[in-house]
């Protein structure tokens, strides 16, 4: 017997990860997996489908997906073979994003714009008007949007992905409102300096000089560190819990000296 009503498990429910052949993706694709998930995990890299081995090799269901989020058509197939193998979705993660250092003024700024934009923002959209139909049929439907601290501060030099993550927070906002009524949780996730692809080029001093200097717990973050908070806000448990935009930043967002 139980005093509580609200379930804090995800076993047996189908989620979709978008970015997940490595960095914060993986982790959150191998730990629903842990946690008795069916999980799809998606990337256009091809080492997706170690992610895909890593889960089958500790008996766990799920398997890897090869998906380009930024083409539209090949999200409405995957997201339909993922309903047509699991018998539905209930959660999706959007994880894919790159990044491209430019200043305004560069040559080819207009190029890595266009191709941010439509990674990082755009490709979001498709995978939830894909994913909407089936979450409808959920009975704890959740999406969760990972974007970053560049979507509530700002970094010289990387515009594009900083223009693009302040708009997932706008696009989790919307459509929290938008689908609340429909009992579809939206929320976001804005990790601070995590130890992924994107950061591995840093020099390490770089990095431990930064992570003291900026953040309040004075270290980077690890992978899963992020998706233990994804996890969390998409258990049923979650149900009165949306358009929040949390930092998952060691502080970073907070610390003014």
């Amino acid at each position: 017997m139980r005093n509580t009503k609200l379930s804090r498990s995800v076993e047996g429910k189908v989620v979709l990860v978008t970015g997940a052949a490595s960095g914060m993706g993986r982790a959150t694709a191998l730990l629903f997996a842990d946690e008795g998930a069916l999980v799809a995990a998606c990337d256009r890299d091809a080492s997706i489908d170690e992610v895909g081995a890593a889960i089958a090799s500790v008996g766990k269901k799920g398997r890897a997906f090869r998906l380009d989020v930024s083409d539209r058509a090949a999200v409405e197939r995957v997201v339909g073979e993922v309903v047509a193998e699991y018998g539905g979705l209930d959660i999706l993660v959007n994880n894919a994003g790159i990044s491209r250092r430019t200043p305004v003024d560069a040559e080819n700024f207009e190029d890595l714009w266009n191709e941010t934009l439509l990674v990082d923002l755009t490709a979001m959209t498709y995978t939830i008007r894909a994913a909407l139909p089936h979450l409808r049929k959920s009975e704890s439907p959740r999406i969760v949007n990972i974007a970053s601290t560049e979507g509530i501060g700002a970094t010289p030099g990387i515009s594009p992905y900083t223009a693009a993550k302040h708009g997932v927070v706008g696009l989790t906002k919307s459509l929290a409102v938008e689908l609340g009524r429909e009992g579809i949780t939206v929320n976001c996730i804005c990790p601070g300096p995590i130890r992924t692809g994107m950061t591995q080029a840093i020099p390490e001093e770089q990095k431990l000089q930064y992570a003291k200097r900026r953040t309040a717990l004075g270290r980077y973050g690890d992978p899963e560190e992020v998706a233990q908070m994804t996890l969390s806000l998409t258990l049923p448990a979650a149900s009165f819990l949306t358009g929040a935009i949390i930092p998952v930043d060691g502080g970073l967002t907070i610390r003014r000296a």
